[in-house]
């Protein structure tokens, strides 16, 4: 196995173009799983801890290196609140925001946020330059993203003004330490636009787009309002069966957690 060790983006970009191929390595929360239990034996590999500028953070960029840990100061409520509940400590010390749009799994804990606030994910190689993609265009499938050999994440762009009412929640087997069965992010504007994403019920993180409409239009929102987004959402998403979870309570998971979420944002 041969390990490049870059100390620039420059340098990354190199080694990605000499190894196309190439498996990324960042926090490893997610890697090193595959390698201990799943027999993941790459060819090569590049590690990205050392590269300065994905690290950044500020002007409405996040470096794909940036931690959990130092997302739950961070000034966007909804990304703070999902940061703090990914895994432990030590996972949140060493998971990165770029993993989980990597890893592309439909119950990453950041990735309801950036489809809430309708991010978009910069990208580049050395062939091919720097290219930008909205976050549903990114992100495609259960575990597959757009990147193409030899690209690499280099982090998210954040729309220059975000609605200041944001809030995420998920619900999981126990309190702490725990993949979400269901999760979303809510955000809410000042004239009353909602907009609502989705994690864990679907192949990709998606938005609630009717249920968003509805509630849009209801200037202050009666119970009754609020109750019926809750329903609309349950039933826009798409939820499966799996060793977690069943469908069933994935879609109710769904309309409970969003109905919270948008009376916390009218309080």
């Amino acid at each position: 196995m041969q390990i490049v060790r870059p100390r620039s983006l420059d340098e990354a970009l190199d080694a990605l173009a000499a190894h196309p191929a190439a498996t990324l390595l960042a926090g490893g929360t997610d890697l090193m799983v595959r390698a201990n239990y799943q027999g993941l034996r790459p060819d090569a590999v590049v590690a990205l801890r050392r590269v300065p500028e994905l690290q950044e953070m500020g002007g409405g960029f996040i470096g794909a290196g940036v931690t959990w840990s130092r997302l739950t100061s961070a000034p966007w409520p909804g990304l703070a609140q999902a940061a703090r509940t990914v895994g432990s400590p030590q996972i949140r010390a060493m998971g990165t925001l770029g993993g989980n749009l990597g890893t592309a799994s439909p119950a990453g804990d950041g990735l309801p946020f950036l489809a809430a606030v309708e991010a978009q994910i910069e990208v580049a190689s050395r062939s091919g330059g720097r290219r930008a993609l909205a976050w549903d265009e990114f992100l495609v499938g259960p575990k597959r993203n757009s990147l193409r050999p030899g690209e690499l994440i280099l982090g998210v762009r954040l729309p220059a003004v975000l609605p200041e009412r944001q809030g995420f929640a998920k619900v999981g087997a126990r309190n702490a330490m725990v993949i979400s069965i269901a999760s979303a992010c809510l955000v809410r504007a000042a004239d009353g636009a909602v907009r609502i994403a989705l994690g864990s019920v679907g192949p990709t993180p998606l938005r609630a787009r009717r249920a968003e409409a509805m509630i849009s239009a209801e200037r202050h929102p009666s119970a009754a309002a609020v109750a019926e987004f809750g329903r609309l959402v349950a039933e826009e998403v798409r939820p499966i069966d799996d060793h977690r979870s069943t469908a069933a309570y994935r879609r109710h998971a769904a309309g409970v957690i969003a109905r919270r979420l948008l009376e916390r944002a009218l309080a």
